[in-house]
């Protein structure tokens, strides 16, 4: 069969300076003159850079990767189906002793789910797999969903990122993927459905550009693949059964494109329910015996032990080959199959011994074997820096973060020592990742089953990570975006300090009215932080402008009530941090709507309150409250900037509220006065309305 031709058929004599040559299916493409046009779409596209196959995995877990040699026999599966032509050979009966196995042939489906339990090693298999067809050019994109990463754990970025490798792997989708963003803003945005952001970004240029002659080649050896790993970590489920609905709709709709999709996830109920169906292809991991596999790794690991470590080696001097066949026996049939246990069990043996800890492996391995799984592990290792200060700080802002950071920025948010981080850290290494700086490098938990032991309190017991430790996060994220005169917008405590706020809000595993007193009784008066009255007063005026998406509230009026309370605490701590915190301006997320219940005892309680806190501020901070009229109540709407909402903003807008109450009652002319509807809408972008009619 003719070649295409290439981009340099037919040239001599010529040079090329500072020219930028992409191969793309044996082809060659001069993207020079479109490398501008590229890195703006990328721009607009914002895709996650650490999502796909090629992430560095020590900073964007999972960290996992095939031991070579093992789980060959899965991804070869993998690989037959995703190599197959039209038709698809399944096997419907396995061989035994008595007969041989019994195989089918149906029409090729479009969808492979590999599924099996936490820790079997479905991650590895998914790198794997990607790996092998990045290779032969015909990897379509790659996505790995990791619990705890930002957005990473949502579909908020899915079909961009994707998009974004679209473009990458077939440069002349480019032009269609970049069409589509003019026309529907929204794709980009997030404003469009999941699945018109799949549609136009994705699936549609896809189908657009699959008969270009330059991917004549790449076709022959059999069509392009996507591959999603850890779909059961998107905490979206909705997005997800949505995704599923789409791309299963597609293929029914297209059933010769040639695309792949590999699906890798735990077997969760809404997963299930959409992906058991005749058209995707169910692989079960749990059905592979991982044993031998697990023996590989152990041999070559502990043999490298063995040479590098003065102590073992000394020991084998002495009394022979470590371990005895007869412990890693027990050993691999103690780890029942899980590549997790088996590799956290390893480093659990082989780590350093420390003060706390001064035992040596060969005193250590049996240890593990009286070890009820992953949740004793967990827990040994996790009580050897139990001891230490600002354990249950250190580990429960690890395991609520919304996506992982270095060292430093998370003694920066705690408030103490980079070294007092490290000190905890340091004996939590065999589930713990830390990077060899405090800077660069980010601390991340060695598997998502290390975040579910510790926010499932049955398991974890004195290690519990409450949903509530939220509140706390949210207070220091807080602070420190007062404290600091100039901060970046992208900084994670000014992006996160309403997040972690709405997830303590959110919460239903805590009761929002008895952890807001707890936290204030818990929570002294710190001199080098904003205090925390401020704080409060700030968060819980943000609660009454988005009471909907919140959980029901059984005292509404105690949110504005104590909201004012707080702003007369604050009043009363003078200081350059509590003047600040009144005069800066601060994003406070995109909250939807609220009606709250407006009663005549809270506009005297508000009342009150209120002309406490203008007595305080005039005293303590002279000239805050200049040139800012006070309202007569004739305003019948007021515009909140919830983007750019200081201390003083927040004060003026209960005036507001005060005032304007009472204007209406007065208009009524009722006795006893009823209670009012305080209506809180959206109207322009970054704007919300304030309204009693």
């Amino acid at each position: 069969m003719a070649q295409p031709p290439t981009f340099f058929d037919g040239a001599h004599h010529f040079r090329m300076d500072r020219t930028t040559i992409y191969s793309i299916a044996g082809n060659h493409y001069n993207l020079n003159a479109l490398n501008v046009q590229m890195d703006d779409l990328v721009r607009r596209l914002n895709p996650i850079l650490d999502a796909s196959h090629t992430r560095n995995r020590k900073r964007s877990p999972p960290d996992s990767e095939c031991f070579p040699g093992t789980r060959e026999e899965p991804i070869q599966e993998v690989v037959v189906w995703a190599d197959s032509g039209e038709m698809y050979r399944i096997c419907t009966r396995k061989a035994s002793w008595r007969r041989l196995a019994e195989y089918t042939t149906i029409k090729t489906p479009h969808v492979y789910w590999l599924h099996g339990f936490a820790g079997c090693g479905k991650s590895s298999i998914s790198l794997a797999v990607a790996k092998i067809y990045a290779g032969s050019g015909r990897l379509l994109a790659s996505y790995f969903f990791f619990r705890g990463a930002g957005d990473r754990s949502t579909m908020n970025r899915f079909a961009v990122t994707l998009a974004t490798q679209l473009v990458a792997a077939i440069p002349a989708a480019a032009p269609l993927v970049e069409a589509a963003i003019r026309a529907e803003p929204g794709v980009v945005t997030g404003e469009a459905s999941l699945a018109m952001q799949l549609d136009l970004l994705l699936l549609s240029p896809f189908l657009a550009v699959v008969d270009d002659a330059a991917l004549r080649d790449t076709l022959t050896k059999g069509p392009f693949l996507i591959v999603i790993d850890g779909l059961d970590e998107c905490e979206d489920r909705q997005a997800v059964e949505e995704l599923i609905d789409h791309i299963l709709k597609f293929f029914e709709e297209h059933p010769t494109v040639p695309l792949r999709i590999f699906i890798a996830s735990r077997v969760e109920q809404h997963i299930r329910v959409c992906l058991e169906t005749d058209g995707v292809v169910l692989g079960n991991l749990d059905s592979h015996s991982a044993d031998s596999d697990i023996e590989k790794f152990l041999e070559a690991s502990f043999t490298t032990v063995a040479k590098k470590d003065r102590v073992v080696r000394a020991y084998v001097r002495t009394h022979g080959s470590w371990p005895t066949e007869s412990d890693k026996s027990k050993l691999i049939k103690h780890i029942k199959g899980s590549f997790v246990l088996a590799s956290t069990i390893f480093k659990y043996i082989v780590q350093p011994p420390t003060t706390e800890d001064p035992t040596t492996p060969m005193e250590r391995l049996p240890l593990t074997l009286g070890m009820n799984g992953l949740d004793d592990l967990y827990s040994q290792t996790l009580a050897h820096s139990q001891h230490l200060p600002h354990f249950r700080n250190v580990i429960s802002t690890i395991t609520l973060l919304v996506y992982a950071l270095p060292i430093a920025e998370i003694s920066a948010i705690l408030g103490i020592e980079a070294f007092e981080v490290v000190r905890v850290l340091l004996n939590l290494q065999a589930i713990i990742h830390v990077p060899g700086t405090d800077e660069e490098g980010r601390v991340t938990l060695c598997h998502t089953s290390l975040r579910d032991f510790l926010t499932t309190e049955s398991r974890s017991g004195s290690f519990f990570v409450p949903p509530s430790f939220h509140i706390y996060l949210s207070y220091y994220c807080f602070s420190l975006v007062i404290e600091r005169n100039h901060i970046q917008t992208g900084d994670y405590r000014w992006m996160n300090f309403v997040h972690h706020w709405e997830l303590f809000a959110r919460s239903g595993d805590c009761d929002f009215l008895t952890e807001i007193e707890q936290f204030k009784a818990r929570q002294p008066l710190l001199v080098n932080r904003v205090t925390y009255h401020a704080f409060l007063f700030s968060m819980l005026f943000r609660t009454v402008m988005d009471l909907q998406t919140f959980r029901p509230l059984d005292n509404q009026p105690y949110v504005l009530t104590e909201s004012a309370n707080q702003l007369v605490l604050a009043a009363n701590c003078p200081g350059p941090r509590t003047q600040r915190w009144l005069e800066k301006g601060l994003y406070y997320g995109t909250p939807q709507r609220s009606t709250v219940q407006f009663t005549e005892h809270t506009h005297e309680i508000l009342q009150h309150d209120l002309q406490r806190a203008s007595t305080a501020i005039r005293a303590n901070f002279p000239g805050v409250l200049e040139n800012r009229p006070s309202s007569t109540g004739e305003q019948k709407m007021l515009v909140v900037n919830h983007r750019d909402l200081s201390g003083t903003d927040i004060f003026n807008a209960l005036q507001w509220i005060v005032a304007r109450g009472h204007f209406k009652w007065e208009e009524l002319r009722a006795a006893p006065r009823p209670p009012l509807s305080l209506s809180i809408s959206r109207g322009a972008p970054d704007e919300r309305l304030f309204s009693f009619d």
